[in-house]
């Protein structure tokens, strides 16, 4: 059965990121995966890498998901809009839990070679995230001259 990049896609964000199946990574992400997205100096490659980064999203966001709004594919390449949210109750991004929602965009595009994510260049709004959050304030208004 062939698979698409389309289908990869969508299982790794349904199974894999809303559904918390850590098993999909590996049947789903190449073992030399390359990751443009700058997830910190613990992040592994490959499989173990997005099993890391699900785990991490889930430990800090209660009912984590991910859900799809938007998917374009053409060839190896799919870009997704996604939209993702929960509820802070973990530790995130070194900050305390907050207790806050979280309601964000995020902007992928991954590239699919024989069944399997060979590289992934990510866009989450990490700034709507803290903004949300508390984390940081918005900047004051500067007054007119």
């Amino acid at each position: 059965m062939t698979t698409t990049p389309e289908q990869v896609a969508r299982r790794l964000i349904e199974e894999g990121f809303s559904g918390r199946d850590l098993a999909a990574c590996d049947d789903l992400v190449a073992a030399d995966a390359i990751e443009h997205q700058d997830f910190g100096p613990d992040h592994a490659a490959g499989p173990d890498g997005v099993k890391a980064v699900i785990e991490s999203l889930h430990r800090a966001f209660t009912g984590f998901r991910l859900d799809i709004q938007h998917l374009a594919a053409d060839g190896e390449l799919v870009w997704l809009h996604l939209h993702g949210s929960g509820t802070n109750d973990g530790s995130f991004m070194g900050h305390p839990p907050t207790g806050q929602p979280l309601s964000i965009d995020v902007f992928d595009l991954v590239r699919v070679v024989d069944g399997k994510v060979v590289e992934h260049w990510g866009v989450p709004d990490r700034l709507g995230a803290l903004l949300q959050l508390g984390l940081l304030r918005q900047p004051a208004r500067a007054a007119a001259a």
